[in-house]
């Protein structure tokens, strides 16, 4: 059999259906005893853990949860920015509205977060980011 080049075997793969890939990984880590999850691991060991830091973690915070606290007197205005900024449905989103302090958005980024908080204080929301 002659050897494919790396660009051969993108092109094959491209050719492939999800499920194809996805037998063609299993019946891979079967046969060469390897799992694809691997390198997910090794990121996850290489984070830092305890100590100092920890404090730096926490500094360079990325991720941030949009806290609705309060409601304020224009609930639906409210519940609108909720829908705009979520996937909810109507009845979704007036329960959240209602149980309030809740989490509207969780693990967003720092911009995504002060806009959302802005769009619900607009509205006449009390919001704090977490």
């Amino acid at each position: 059999m002659a050897k494919l080049s790396t660009e051969e075997l993108i092109e094959a793969f491209k050719e492939l259906t999800l499920i194809e890939l996805s037998e063609f990984v299993k019946q891979f880590e079967e046969t060469f005893e390897v799992t694809a999850a691997a390198p997910v691991a090794v990121a996850a060991a290489g984070a830092p853990a305890g100590g100092a830091g920890a404090e730096e973690a926490e500094e360079e915070k990325s991720e941030f949860d949009v806290v609705l606290e309060s409601v304020g007197d224009k609930k639906i205005q409210v519940i609108k920015e909720v829908r705009a900024l979520t996937s909810l449905g109507l009845k979704e989103a007036k329960d959240l509205v209602d149980s309030a302090p809740k989490a509207v958005l969780e693990g967003v980024a720092k911009d995504a977060a002060d806009k959302a908080k802005e769009q619900l204080e607009g509205a006449g929301a009390t919001v704090t980011l977490k």
